[in-house]
């Protein structure tokens, strides 16, 4: 079969879910299942995978499914807890102290506390916290989700403590056979992987600095009043300024420190200049604004936990410090369990393993302390204490956060499943290379010395597929530094784009949509959402593929396998 039919059948699944979801606004608990029998159907009669290893694909996905569910699980407990305890009121209290502006708040706590947190944790936590935060002080659900999905973009090439590029990267790439040639030329791998991280770092910078304006943009024209791209455009000095006072640090951090803390030192460094400046209404537009009266939102924008947040009212006074110590816990013991050895290996020691799944040499491992939603309900304790509540409102909590995983669940099951069937097809029967590279070969096949221009995009239908940066490099690390070789143009470059557009692909990624969805109350309106945030993502997948076109043709970047 040809490569163009490879792809073409490759992509059928894809496409078939983007018509459901996009184009016929089928919601995603009806979309993916119909999507996870397309998969196997190609799976199985033109990739003749075999029966036992799609099963096994199937077990391995459910297996991580149960992961993903205990960090929404988690996020939505500590959100319910401060909203039994009292303390939504004083941050939302607080945020409306700083500025009363809906497009400062989004870029505190969408951008800034959102990257901070990707920076932390990585693997969808950002939406998972900033979006039920925002939620929380007044934003509309969908709102909320947007603006989560689209802070997973800048921030995640260095998400996990730089998982992405020390695990995706590393292990994408022949390191022993690349290493080895670097030996040879005088260089080594430690020197390669940095330069590639400096790339990364660069290139998000670049790109990345526009996205809290966007932001705004897309936040005034879907949700105002008046629809106006223009109310968003106003906030353009201070979005700029909240973009830069990010990716100046973060740049610096990439270039000079390595992969592990870009993306923490630049929401560290950047959350206090911005918080301080909007207070002091540092390129503060004069006039604020705000969504519109809340009985004039439709009801696709509203999820039931905004109606019980509009209904509470505090318990008893609690100070603004004590209302947020929970989120600074979470933040810092994220940080805490990703670099303290000690601390890690701790949380890391209890595991639950399935090796080598039905025969097949899948595994899976899951570490309930060490991930997100075990660091989530830790703190959930904690606060039960520290606000000293009782134990029925607990109860509550742990009630109305089970009801809305379990709606998620649903929809995780099938489609966290179908991605390890694609992942998982290289292993076949017609000596065809797995779904997601026959589709990328097809696109460097095509389009030849122009390609830089589409790894960005290459590398972010790999993160679509998988839901994860860290899986699309090392899915297409190795494929796309082969191409760059082909070519004679820097290898280390486009192992930067494959990485910067694999981050930019979390934006559209359909299980983080899901996932963040569910943590604010909202499902069933997935592919509004993408329709969204598939805005952002051509931004970014364009802007670097330029980037690519320049820094190889114009700027001439070269690498230690150049010499």
């Amino acid at each position: 079969m040809s490569l163009g039919f490879q792809a073409f059948f490759a992509a059928l699944p894809i496409i078939f879910a983007g018509i459901l979801l996009v184009g016929l606004r089928v919601s995603a608990k009806k979309a993916m299942p119909l999507v996870y029998v397309a998969t196997i159907a190609v799976a199985f009669m033109i990739w003749e995978v075999s029966f036992e290893r799609v099963l096994a694909s199937t077990i391995e996905g459910m297996l991580i499914t149960v992961s993903v569910l205990w960090i929404i699980f988690g996020a939505i407990l500590l959100l319910n807890t401060l909203k039994h305890s009292g303390a939504i009121i004083v941050i939302r209290q607080g945020f409306n102290n700083i500025s009363p502006d809906r497009r400062i708040q989004a870029i505190i706590v969408a951008w800034l506390f959102g990257c901070f947190i990707e920076g932390a944790s990585g693997f969808g936590t950002p939406a998972a916290i900033a979006a039920p935060l925002l939620v929380a002080i007044g934003f509309p659900a969908m709102a909320a989700v947007m603006l989560g999905m689209m802070v997973q973009s800048t921030p995640v090439s260095f998400g996990a403590v730089g998982t992405p590029i020390l695990i995706g990267v590393n292990k994408g790439l022949d390191s022993a056979g690349i290493g080895a040639t670097l030996t040879n030329l005088g260089s080594s791998w430690d020197t390669y992987l940095q330069i590639i991280t400096s790339e990364v770092a660069i290139t998000h910078a670049i790109t990345g600095t526009l996205i809290p304006l966007l932001m705004c943009v897309m936040l005034t024209r879907f949700f105002g009043e008046k629809k106006s791209w223009t109310e968003g455009l106003a906030i353009l000095p201070f979005a700029i300024f909240a973009g830069l006072a990010f990716t100046l640090p973060y740049a610096l951090t990439g270039v000079f420190l390595g992969a592990e803390f870009p993306s923490l030192i630049g929401a560290l460094v950047g959350l206090p200049i911005v918080v301080l400046a909007a207070k002091k209404g540092f390129l503060v537009p004069k006039k604020a604004w705000d969504f519109a009266p809340r009985e004039k939102w439709p009801v696709s924008w509203v999820s039931k936990f905004e109606m019980k947040f509009d209904a509470m009212t505090a318990k008893a006074p609690m100070s603004l410090t004590k209302a947020w110590i929970p989120y600074v816990l979470v933040a810092l013991i994220l940080v805490l369990t990703r670099v303290s050895a000690d601390v890690k290996a701790f949380v890391m020691s209890l595991a639950f393993s399935y090796k080598n799944i039905l025969g097949e040499g899948l595994n899976f491992t899951m570490n309930p302390l060490y991930l997100p939603g075990g660091i989530l309900v830790f703190v959930v304790i904690i606060t039960y204490f520290l606000h000293k509540m009782e134990f029925k409102e607990l109860k509550a909590a742990v009630g109305e956060s089970s009801k809305v995983m379990i709606g998620a669940g649903f929809v995780l099951v099938f489609t966290i499943p179908l991605v390890r069937v694609l992942i998982n097809s290289g292993v076949n029967e017609s000596g065809f290379d797995s779904m997601p590279i026959a589709m990328a070969n097809f696109v460097a096949h095509s389009v030849g010395d122009i390609y830089p221009l589409f790894a960005p995009v290459v590398g972010a239908l790999g993160a679509f597929i998988a839901g994860s940066n860290t899986v699309s490099n090392m899915m297409l690390s190795q494929f796309q530094f082969g191409v760059a070789d082909a070519l004679g143009i820097s290898t280390a470059f486009m192992v930067a784009l494959q990485a910067v557009g694999a981050a930019a692909g979390n934006m559209i990624a359909i299980h983080n949509v899901v996932a963040a969805s569910a943590t604010v109350g909202l499902l069933d309106q997935e592919g509004e959402t993408l329709r969204k945030t598939v805005i952002p993502t051509i931004y970014y997948c364009l802007v670097v593929g330029i980037i690519g076109l320049i820094g190889m043709y114009y700027l001439g970047l070269t690498d230690p396998l150049m010499k």
